[in-house]
Protein backbone atom coordinates (compact mmCIF):
# COMPACT_ATOMS: atom_id res chain seq x y z
CA UNK A 1 0.00 0.00 0.00
CA UNK A 2 0.99 3.41 -0.33
CA UNK A 3 1.17 5.92 2.30
CA UNK A 4 2.39 9.61 2.32
CA UNK A 5 2.35 11.78 5.50
CA UNK A 6 3.14 15.47 4.91
CA UNK A 7 5.63 17.50 6.93
CA UNK A 8 6.97 21.39 7.69
CA UNK A 9 3.18 23.32 8.29
CA UNK A 10 3.09 26.22 10.91
CA UNK A 11 2.39 29.41 11.34
CA UNK A 12 4.48 32.09 9.32
CA UNK A 13 3.47 36.36 8.84
CA UNK A 14 2.38 37.62 5.64
CA UNK A 15 5.28 37.25 3.42
CA UNK A 16 6.75 35.01 4.84
CA UNK A 17 8.10 31.63 3.26
CA UNK A 18 7.78 27.83 4.35
CA UNK A 19 8.80 24.46 3.00
CA UNK A 20 6.54 21.05 2.97
CA UNK A 21 7.71 17.92 2.33
CA UNK A 22 6.38 14.70 1.68
CA UNK A 23 7.26 11.25 2.54
CA UNK A 24 6.36 8.78 0.28
CA UNK A 25 6.41 4.48 1.17
CA UNK A 26 4.45 1.33 -0.01
CA UNK A 27 5.28 1.37 -3.99
CA UNK A 28 7.78 3.19 -6.34
CA UNK A 29 8.05 6.97 -5.84
CA UNK A 30 9.21 7.17 -9.27
CA UNK A 31 6.54 5.89 -10.67
CA UNK A 32 3.96 8.25 -9.36
CA UNK A 33 2.68 12.24 -9.98
CA UNK A 34 2.87 13.86 -6.67
CA UNK A 35 -0.05 16.76 -6.44
CA UNK A 36 -0.78 18.90 -3.78
CA UNK A 37 -4.09 20.27 -2.99
CA UNK A 38 -5.13 22.36 -0.46
CA UNK A 39 -8.64 23.19 1.73
CA UNK A 40 -9.40 26.27 3.80
CA UNK A 41 -12.55 26.16 6.78
CA UNK A 42 -15.50 26.61 4.82
CA UNK A 43 -14.26 25.80 1.31
CA UNK A 44 -13.70 22.70 -0.78
CA UNK A 45 -10.38 21.05 -1.78
CA UNK A 46 -8.29 22.90 -4.44
CA UNK A 47 -5.45 22.37 -6.47
CA UNK A 48 -2.05 23.92 -5.77
CA UNK A 49 0.32 22.17 -8.03
CA UNK A 50 1.32 19.02 -9.06
CA UNK A 51 4.78 17.32 -10.97
CA UNK A 52 5.55 14.54 -13.22
CA UNK A 53 7.51 11.31 -12.45
CA UNK A 54 10.50 12.64 -14.17
CA UNK A 55 9.81 16.19 -13.12
CA UNK A 56 9.95 17.72 -16.26
CA UNK A 57 6.49 18.79 -16.30
CA UNK A 58 4.49 21.01 -13.28
CA UNK A 59 1.56 22.68 -13.07
CA UNK A 60 0.24 25.17 -10.79
CA UNK A 61 -3.01 27.16 -9.75
CA UNK A 62 -2.73 30.67 -11.15
CA UNK A 63 -3.10 31.92 -7.28
CA UNK A 64 -0.09 30.16 -6.65
CA UNK A 65 1.93 30.57 -9.88
CA UNK A 66 4.82 32.23 -9.16
CA UNK A 67 5.04 32.27 -5.19
CA UNK A 68 5.19 28.24 -4.67
CA UNK A 69 7.84 25.69 -6.34
CA UNK A 70 7.38 21.85 -6.26
CA UNK A 71 9.94 19.55 -6.65
CA UNK A 72 10.74 16.05 -6.10
CA UNK A 73 13.85 13.80 -5.02
CA UNK A 74 13.36 10.15 -6.36
CA UNK A 75 16.32 9.28 -4.79
CA UNK A 76 15.30 9.84 -0.87
CA UNK A 77 11.43 9.24 -2.20
CA UNK A 78 10.29 12.84 -0.78
CA UNK A 79 8.31 15.87 -2.88
CA UNK A 80 8.04 19.61 -1.49
CA UNK A 81 6.69 22.64 -1.99
CA UNK A 82 7.73 25.51 -1.31
CA UNK A 83 5.64 28.52 -0.45
CA UNK A 84 7.48 32.05 -0.80
CA UNK A 85 5.10 35.65 -0.26
CA UNK A 86 2.68 33.59 1.80
CA UNK A 87 -0.44 35.32 2.29
CA UNK A 88 -3.33 35.22 4.68
CA UNK A 89 -5.43 33.92 2.00
CA UNK A 90 -2.86 30.85 1.38
CA UNK A 91 -4.26 29.83 5.27
CA UNK A 92 -5.32 26.24 4.51
CA UNK A 93 -4.60 22.37 5.28
CA UNK A 94 -2.24 20.99 2.90
CA UNK A 95 -2.41 17.64 1.20
CA UNK A 96 0.21 15.70 -0.69
CA UNK A 97 -0.79 13.00 -2.91
CA UNK A 98 0.07 10.74 -5.26
CA UNK A 99 -1.83 9.50 -9.23
CA UNK A 100 -0.12 7.53 -12.05
CA UNK A 101 -1.05 10.05 -14.13
CA UNK A 102 -0.88 13.70 -14.05
CA UNK A 103 -3.69 15.63 -12.91
CA UNK A 104 -5.38 18.53 -11.74
CA UNK A 105 -8.41 17.52 -9.86
CA UNK A 106 -8.86 15.41 -6.32
CA UNK A 107 -10.92 12.83 -8.10
CA UNK A 108 -7.78 11.69 -10.23
CA UNK A 109 -5.66 11.07 -7.33
CA UNK A 110 -5.59 7.67 -6.00
CA UNK A 111 -3.76 8.05 -2.55
CA UNK A 112 -2.85 10.88 -0.05
CA UNK A 113 -1.30 12.05 2.88
CA UNK A 114 -3.59 13.49 6.47
CA UNK A 115 -2.37 17.13 5.73
CA UNK A 116 -0.38 19.82 7.45
CA UNK A 117 -1.97 22.95 8.57
CA UNK A 118 -0.61 26.02 7.30
CA UNK A 119 -1.07 29.36 8.70
CA UNK A 120 -0.34 33.50 7.27
CA UNK A 121 -0.88 35.80 10.15
CA UNK A 122 -1.47 39.86 8.38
Amino acid sequence: QVQLVESGGGLVQAGGSLKLSCAHSGGSFSGYVMGWFRQAPGKEREFVAAISWGGIDTNYADSVKGRFTVSRDNTKNTAALQMNNLKPEDTAVYYCAATEIMGLTEEEYDFWGQGTQVTVSS
